[in-house]
């Protein structure tokens, strides 16, 4: 078995989901009492938020590459860093390691490409909705993606900042995710990408009119089956 190395802390609420969805799958795999080979780096999630928000993304790959090489050096087989908005820095992380980095937007997109799906919506940061690090990643496996209107991604951000990380869930919010879902189903997409591994969360399969594809599962699941792979 591999060791699966976790960037984590991007909010240590969704690493939650990394860790325990990797080693269910394991012991699924393997039974008994099985778990994942796994080590975790888990950063101060405020340091790199103040980052982001000040552009300063030159700052967060250095911390996140150096997160990487120490994960490495521990005898780490592959790195996920446990985000999407902060998967912005895979690459840098990758070319500073000597393991594999697997990418959150490609264990997404293999499956939204094993269903056969040509258009999808996408929830997530600020960020992650409207710079092309993430969405041309996604839309390099064949099939369109879109993101609600203006006034729809602040809210969808706001509620990632102000409750998710923190560990709030609000019904009210919960409602407003699925109206903006069900509008990007009138927009024609097939499925919505919870392209934040907080949203995973507050939002599930009953709360919309389309399946939602939830990212942090997804790259866990995907790390997992890497990790036993012959």
């Amino acid at each position: 078995m591999r060791t699966i190395g976790l960037i984590g802390g991007l909010s240590w609420e969704s690493t939650v989901i990394y860790y325990q969805i990797i080693n269910q799958r394991v012991r699924e795999r393997l039974g008994g009492s099985h778990s994942a080979n796994s080590l975790i780096w888990s950063v101060d999630y405020t340091t790199v938020e103040d980052l982001i928000f000040a552009g300063r993304w030159d700052e967060v790959s250095t911390m996140l590459t150096g997160a990487g090489g120490q994960l490495a050096d521990l005898g780490a087989d592959l790195l996920l860093i446990c985000s999407n908005t902060f998967s912005r820095v895979s690459d840098d992380v990758e070319r500073a390691v000597n393991v594999p980095v697997l990418h959150i937007a490609d264990a997404v997109g293999a499956e939204i490409r094993a269903r056969g799906m040509r258009k999808v919506g996408l929830l997530g940061t600020r960020f992650t909705m409207e710079q092309p690090f993430y969405r041309d990643r996604l839309a390099a496996h064949g099939f369109d993606v879109v993101v609600p209107r203006r006034e729809q991604r602040e809210l969808v951000h706001s509620v990632i900042f102000d409750e998710l990380v923190r560990g709030v869930l609000r019904e009210s919010s919960r409602d407003a995710y699925a109206q903006i879902i069900d509008a990007l189903a009138d927009d024609g997409a097939e499925a919505v990408v919870l392209g934040c591994t907080e949203i995973e969360l507050l939002v599930g399969e009953k709360d919309g009119a389309i399946p939602v594809l939830p990212s942090a599962r997804l790259h866990a699941q995907a790390a997992a089956a890497y990790a036993l792979a012959d």
